[in-house]
């Protein structure tokens, strides 16, 4: 049955209800001159929590016998109540002069609260558009140019900023946090709020993992199971093979990045035992554990990790280092290395009868992605020590030292986009290289960008076959599917085709700029770094918007969006005849 048949009246008015609770809630977070509205607010807030349970309990008595009704009224009840409990709490247990005083004060528990409360409900409605619309391409472009709208928005709020932003700048912050890139018009540490921090990290959280891979986690997690086709998503999303625990699979994707962003922050937490320069060292360490993770490359010292208080913060960077590797991974490959060692320790204290066979636990997959990211971040480690000697390994005295700053150039350019040393002083040859390795990027189903570590190991495997005279790349005892190739050079011809777009537009638009800044700036837009030569806050109104665009097809894959437009063409029930195209 249709969702919209199953819609009844006391829908439409929870729908308005949380309309209602959104307007209120971003008036109450986004407007600061709140204390003219306070009588008002005492008596909305009280009103929309009570008329959101007295619906829900409604809803809940009247579909029991509708399983997956019955569960999700009664998910929000319990929230609702909880919420309820913990206002209570607070309250009597920092009780002041008078009870509306307290309540004002104590707040942030029930508001906080139905802002989750409100979010779980917009997986709740993205589901139903699940059910309507089936192009699983267009609905991940779509949900990604839905968070970076939503957060423009959100940015442009006056509690956001200190001093305001323009529609084009919050775009574009929007736009690169959405897009995990990084790149910055405007100040994050010193022209936004903690509120338009916070926003800035949940958007690069949700572009990090993807909206849709949240959408799914609460909507399995608040409901019943997942739809046949939420499976069929998320399956062609992160390229799973087996339709039936692929919902599994997105439930131990958010379980594993937020456990794993927790242990980050921690450590970045203790990193800055000696450091004094950041008065919130809490939210800075969840920000930059967050930020790391996804490749984000956000920062919130206006220097970046070249702060005089980081640069030298070698424990900190090690840190950064791996949640970048962790998140430019991904889950799929760090799950497969999890299940070999698993085996490969059970294996050592069993009998030898009672041995797992594990010699095919790693994936060939597996196995291109780890030799690749180890090959570059390596390359890329000992060219920077070399090049870079005379410049920015210069104030690094030690040999760790420069070991450090040297690997961390190597592991952000590929799409991170932290900085720990002066952008501006790197070599050409510096500068060429970490070009290349930001187009290569991080690998396939990660937080990461680019082409892909993948992409390149088989289009570099590819000459070697063809040069071998071989129909097909053959490693190991595996052969490389045909249609793997093609896709590998579909998406370096794309990307290129884009950059060298991107590369003229600004080339017009910003003229006074160099042709290695600017080739800079647009690779690193297009593989989502976030690193710059300095010139990002000096573009014109035309070129922020043509790296937008770059940003946001870098990030989501022209391929994927020629997928999915093109895609309802269908394919041909016959075959031309084969004729062979000359080529030297």
């Amino acid at each position: 049955m249709s969702p919209w048949k199953r819609t009844s009246p006391t829908d439409i008015v929870v729908w308005f209800l949380d309309l209602g609770l959104l307007a209120f809630l971003v008036f109450d977070f986004g407007f600061e001159n709140f204390k003219d509205f306070r009588q008002y607010k005492l008596i909305v807030l009280p009103s929309l929590l009570l008329a959101l349970i007295a619906f829900n309990f409604y809803k809940y008595h009247t579909y029991k016998r509708d399983k997956e009704v019955s569960r999700s009224s009664r998910i929000s009840l319990l929230i609702l109540l909880l919420l309820i409990v913990l206002e209570v709490i607070m309250i009597l247990a920092n009780y002041e002069t008078s009870l509306v005083e307290t309540f004002f004060n104590a707040r942030y528990v029930i508001e906080y609260g139905l802002l989750f409360y409100f979010f779980i409900r917009l997986t709740f409605l993205l589901r139903i558009i699940y059910s309507l619309y089936f192009n699983p391409a267009i609905l991940f472009v779509g949900s990604f140019a839905m968070i970076a709208l939503a957060g423009t928005f959100l940015l442009m709020l006056p509690s956001a900023t200190t001093h305001g932003i323009t529609f084009t700048d919050a775009l574009f912050t929007a736009t690169s946090a959405t897009a995990v890139t990084g790149l910055i018009v405007v100040d994050t540490a010193k022209d936004f709020t903690p509120f338009g921090q916070t926003i800035i990290m949940i958007l690069f959280q949700l572009g990090g993992l993807g909206m849709l891979t949240f959408t799914s986690f609460f909507a399995y997690f608040f409901k019943s199971g997942a739809s046949f086709k939420e499976s069929l998503y998320m399956r062609d999303i992160l390229g799973h093979d087996k339709l039936n625990s692929v919902m599994r699979t997105v439930m131990q994707i958010v379980l594993f990045s937020l456990i794993l962003e927790g242990i980050g922050a921690l450590l970045i937490y203790h990193s800055l035992a000696q450091v004094e320069s950041f008065k919130d060292s809490g939210f800075f360490a969840i920000f930059h554990a967050v930020s790391a993770y996804c490749n984000a490359g956000f920062s919130l010292a206006s220097d970046g990790l070249y702060d005089t208080g980081l640069r030298f913060n070698y424990y900190m960077q090690w840190v950064i280092m791996g949640l970048i590797v962790f998140g430019g991974l991904g889950y799929h490959i760090t799950h497969n290395v999890i299940q070999y060692f698993k085996k490969l320790i059970t294996n050592l204290f069993s009998k030898k009868k009672d041995r797992l066979f594990i010699s095919r636990v790693i994936s060939l997959n597996t196995k291109i992605v780890l030799y690749t990211t180890l090959i570059l971040i390596t390359a890329g480690t000992i060219f920077f020590l070399v090049s870079e000697q005379q410049t920015n390994l210069l104030n690094h005295h030690s040999a760790f030292g420069k070991f450090t700053t040297a690997m961390f150039s190597s592991v952000t350019a590929r799409t991170a986009g932290f900085n720990t040393v002066d952008m501006a002083s790197y070599t050409i040859p510096g500068v060429l290289f970490m070009i290349f390795l930001m187009w290569v990027g991080a690998s396939p189903a990660s937080t990461g960008g680019g082409i892909k570590t993948s992409t390149f190991a088989l289009a570099t495997l590819n000459i070697f076959a063809i040069a071998k005279d071989k129909k097909y790349i053959e490693i190991g005892t595996r052969r490389i599917a045909t249609e793997a190739v093609q896709r590998a050079f579909a998406i370096i011809s794309i990307s290129l085709a884009a950059i060298g777009t991107g590369i003229l537009l600004l080339l017009i638009f910003n003229p006074e700029f160099s042709l290695i800044q600017i080739a800079f700036e647009v690779f690193s837009a297009f593989s989502t770094v976030g690193l710059s030569l300095g010139i990002t806050p000096h573009l014109s109104e035309y070129s922020k918007y043509v790296i937008i665009f770059v940003m946001f097809f870098g990030r989501i894959g022209l391929l994927n969006l020629m997928i999915g437009l093109l895609k309802s063409l269908g394919k041909a029930e016959y075959t031309y005849p084969e004729e062979n195209i000359l080529i030297n």
